[in-house]
């Protein structure tokens, strides 16, 4: 893979870029604050961890009808989503708290979604952060089985009217990765980009065989000897968790960089892309919202993306401070911020990027 280059069309983008930073560092010594999530972010990993295990405790334990057991596996779908949004994601990224065992504990809850830690680092921290919507570098943007994510990848009829199917889709996305870790992390490991933290293949491969079967006990074998439900009910207990997680997930993450108006560069020949590193960063991604809500709190602050991207090692907790200061300073000196007002008007603006990729080559 070809080494790409940020490089800044002119000094205003530097002095963005230098004037930026120096204003959030400020910000943290100001309000005598640590850009870790604290008693905050604590509070909430508790919480989403309850929404995933209490319910399973309780089918464990309990005798209930398959309507209300089904009911359960929403609510354990629901924790997954707030787990993954909200405590790992902060975690791979070294913001959930300065103590370095209790991050690692965090991040490590990405086993409990099914999945495998080291290629989410890869695949988010390394990639996606360092390439956002740059096409072949960005894993979020490949085109996923029938949804074509950019517009610089090969186009066929099947894309046509992926609008209407295409998010339906996003429910199998955390069992897509359930599958697919493995030949992630070979073609990781092909790539060398298992180095990049000091980590084997062998290592890796053996964490996720045991993770993934001590998974599958869990949700599929533990219910035939603790439950009385068939077979079947089982699995579409599993598919009901995996499938509410999933849309979540999948849509949430993509309102931040497929919608409308955002630019999809692809490097010159020599490797480069003319432009600074934040101001990629914000010409790429989208925030969606502007105020502290119930969902911003949900999502893990992922509606402030634009901020995340800037700033990926300060918890999400800090981020709606941190848009005022980024807003401010990108319109004093004229760099883009993108924000759609809300979150169904980004939902709409996906959607129509959805058809506008379906339709066009």
């Amino acid at each position: 893979m070809q080494t790409i280059k940020f490089v800044a069309k002119d000094k205003n983008q530097k002095e963005f870029a230098a004037e930026l930073s120096k204003r959030v560092r400020q910000y943290f010594k100001k309000n005598n604050t640590s850009k870790f999530g604290g008693t905050k972010i604590i509070v909430k990993a508790a919480l989403m961890l309850t929404l995933y295990i209490a319910p399973l405790v309780l089918v464990f334990t309990i005798d209930f009808p398959a309507w209300a057991a089904l009911l359960l596996m929403v609510v354990i779908g629901i924790g997954k989503a707030g787990i993954g949004m909200g405590v790992m994601h902060d975690a791979a990224h070294g913001s959930f708290s300065q103590r370095k065992w209790l991050n690692n504990l965090m991040a490590n809850s990405m086993f409990l979604l099914g999945s495998s830690l080291i290629n989410w680092k890869i695949q988010h921290n390394v990639l996606h952060h360092t390439y956002p919507n740059v096409y072949e570098y960005d894993n979020d943007i490949d085109t996923k089985a029938l949804i074509r994510l950019s517009k610089h990848a090969d186009h066929h009829r099947v894309f046509k009217y992926q609008y209407i199917f295409g998010p339906l889709l996003y429910s199998f996305m955390t069992l897509a990765r359930f599958v697919g870790d493995f030949q992630q992390l070979a073609q990781y490991n092909r790539m060398g980009a298992l180095k990049i933290y000091d980590s084997s293949f062998a290592k890796n491969l053996w964490t996720m065989i045991i993770s993934k079967l001590l998974y599958i006990g869990v949700f599929l074998v533990l219910p035939f000897f603790l439950t009385d439900f068939a077979w079947w009910q089982i699995l579409i207990g599993f598919f009901i968790i995996h499938a509410v997680a999933s849309m979540i997930m999948g849509t949430v993450f993509q309102l931040a960089h497929v919608v409308e108006g955002m630019d999809e560069p692809l490097p010159n020949e020599e490797g480069v892309i003319n432009n600074q590193f934040f101001v990629h960063q914000l010409e790429t991604t989208s925030d969606f919202s502007s105020k502290k809500n119930l969902l911003g709190w949900y999502v893990g602050g992922l509606d402030f993306q634009a901020i995340h991207h800037l700033f990926p090692n300060v918890s999400h907790v800090h981020y709606y401070d941190l848009a005022h200061i980024v807003r401010e300073t990108a319109k004093e000196y004229g760099q883009p911020y993108n924000l759609q007002k809300s979150f169904f008007t980004a939902l709409r603006s996906h959607l129509l990027m959805l058809k506008k990729l379906g339709q066009q080559a």
